[in-house]
């Protein structure tokens, strides 16, 4: 009896892990064109995607929640690579359900004033890129996007390990740049 409830759990873990792991947009997929309102150095403006675009490729990242472990962590690695992007042309930005007024105080204490985080308090930008907490439909999940200035997905990275996103964008937009 354990053995097939064993088996019958295993094959309910894989099918719930490949929905997740088919949930995100695809390179090749239009990204979906948003505004929102951002933070950057703890004072807040309007952030469009598509103005962005016009300015070269955009590492958009969607992240659970600003201020918890896993957050943090990756939002010092984005930090600490941002004058790499920068250098390639690249703008990052973070997105995360969190208010705006939160993500002021995270622009500049976790993001160290190098890049944009953007509220979603609505959660219409994260499900639209297919970034939904299965746990937690209003959250995202931590995914990580490269879109082209042809406004299409480039490379898409879903994973619990916050600096492999970082890692990962980087090597994806240095690719996108022929470096």
């Amino acid at each position: 009896m354990s053995r097939v409830y064993r088996a019958l759990a295993t094959s309910v873990l894989s099918l719930g892990l490949m929905a997740m792991a088919e949930a995100a947009l695809k390179p090749g997929d239009p990204a979906p064109a948003f505004k929102t309102t951002a933070a950057l150095a703890g004072k807040a403006f309007p952030f469009d995607v598509a103005a962005a675009l016009k300015k070269g490729p955009v590492v958009l990242y969607f992240f659970p929640k600003a201020f918890t472990q896993g957050c943090t962590l990756e939002a010092h690695a984005f930090a600490e690579a941002t004058p790499q992007f920068n250098q390639l042309g690249a703008t990052v930005v973070g997105i995360s359900h969190d208010d705006i007024d939160t993500l002021k105080k995270f622009s500049t204490e976790a993001c160290r004033d190098q890049f944009a985080v953007a509220s979603d308090p609505d959660a219409k930008t994260i499900r639209a890129y297919d970034a939904t907490n299965a746990a937690r439909p209003n959250m995202a999940d931590r995914i990580s996007y490269v879109i082209g200035t042809d406004g299409k997905v480039v490379f898409a990275h879903e994973g619990s390990d916050p600096e492999a996103h970082v890692k990962r964008t980087l090597e994806a937009v240095k690719k996108l740049a022929g470096r």
